[in-house]
């Protein structure tokens, strides 16, 4: 081993300590206390979304069970939310503007600007094929074919920004995968009745359609965090789904206008089953829920990557059938039990992987720094 090589490899990594650096979705710091920092970040967009990858499904095909059936305005319900997001936007501007007065409330430039007006586009379009769809499919054929944005959405990261894959997240991918179909085995059984052929593979290759492009849009987003040429923060990432909810929104909104959704939205809440009230309570933890999801998503590939961003996504789908027996009271056989086992262990091949590749880390570097240790006494 070159003892000169390791000893420089360590100065440049101690002289770099304090420095943040954006490499395949991960934030290296030196300091202890930003590592904490970024896993309670981790384990926060964990958190969102867990309950977006839950609740926003739950909601939306609550809203067509009991009565809505506006594709529109359930695709305008998935970015509706970014608002939201001002919130939290206006604190970290509050925090910056007691170092620097001069800071400025929004830190894209041009270039990300625009980067995340086609993103937002992109995915106006995706929530109105996912709301067409979901209008149409069964629950379970619907959670087969989204399923399948993990399998998308781990090719294009390899085409677009070069995903690299270990032997965990491989296994990781086909356990999600094998509980998808599974999932899906008992679609004809599960097939609305009185719905025509045309109207079923309609939704069908809506939803396949979804997928694909979703599992697009994610290594797109960590494609756009690469080509910036600026520091990317968590107030950057959040300030971006601002923007591309806000033109997902705009998008949504003209097909309402189109559709005149905007005018059968009174009508449609008089009707809705649980009543007028709850019908707009409905919309807006729709619009809050699915805030969540895309919060998490865009959160996860800042501080881990595109992969485990769709694991979360795609492993989360059998917690939502289960969920969909609680509240709907659906039928919950044993392809559906199978199919929830084989996400949690997807889920824990991944979390393995990561843990070890982490324990890997830590090695190199102990034995970097006893090199350099037993170089300086000699």
């Amino acid at each position: 081993m070159d003892v000169a090589k390791e000893k420089q490899d360590v100065e440049n990594q101690t002289k770099g300590k304090n420095t943040m650096s954006i490499e395949n979705g991960n934030l290296e710091t030196g300091s202890n206390n930003k590592s904490r920092m970024m896993i309670c970040l981790i384990g926060l967009n964990v958190l969102l979304s867990a309950f977006g990858n839950t609740g926003g499904p739950l909601m939306s095909r609550l809203y067509f069970r009991k009565g809505g059936n506006r594709e529109w305005l359930s695709a305008f319900l998935e970015t509706a939310g970014f608002p939201i997001l001002l919130i939290p936007m206006y604190l970290s501007f509050r925090n910056r503007r007691r170092h620097d007065p001069s800071a400025p409330f929004f830190l894209s430039t041009r270039k990300v600007f625009l980067a995340c007006v086609v993103l937002g586009v992109l995915t106006g379009v995706d929530d109105y094929l996912y709301a067409y769809g979901l209008s149409f499919l069964p629950a379970s054929t619907s959670a087969l074919l989204i399923s399948t944005q993990l399998g998308f959405t781990a090719f294009f990261a390899f085409l677009v920004v070069r995903q690299k894959f270990t032997s965990f997240s491989l296994n990781a991918v086909a356990l999600l995968t094998v509980g998808a179909v599974i999932l899906g085995l008992h679609a004809s059984s599960d097939r609305p009745s009185g719905e025509s052929n045309a109207d079923y593979y309609k939704g069908f290759f809506l939803t396949l359609g979804c997928a694909a492009l979703y599992g697009l849009i994610l290594p797109l987003i960590e494609l756009t965090y690469k080509k910036a040429n600026q520091e990317i923060t968590y107030s950057l990432v959040v300030e971006m789904q601002l923007v591309m909810g806000g033109f997902a929104t705009l998008f949504c909104a003209i097909g309402m206008i189109f559709a005149k959704d905007f005018q059968a939205i009174p009508d449609e809440a008089k009707s809705f089953e649980l009543g007028e009230v709850r019908y707009y309570v409905v919309l807006v933890w729709c619009a809050i829920f699915w805030q969540f999801f895309f919060l998490g998503a865009v959160g996860v590939i800042f501080c881990v990557h595109t992969l485990l961003a769709g694991i979360l996504i795609a492993g989360f789908i059998p917690i939502t059938e289960v969920l969909s027996v609680i509240f709907f009271h659906e039928k919950f056989g044993s392809d559906k039990g199978v199919a929830l086992i084989l996400s949690l262990w997807g889920l824990a091949s991944y979390s393995y992987g990561d843990y070890f590749a982490a324990k890997q880390k830590k090695k190199e570097a102990a034995l970097r720094a006893q090199i350099l240790e037993e170089y300086t006494r000699n």
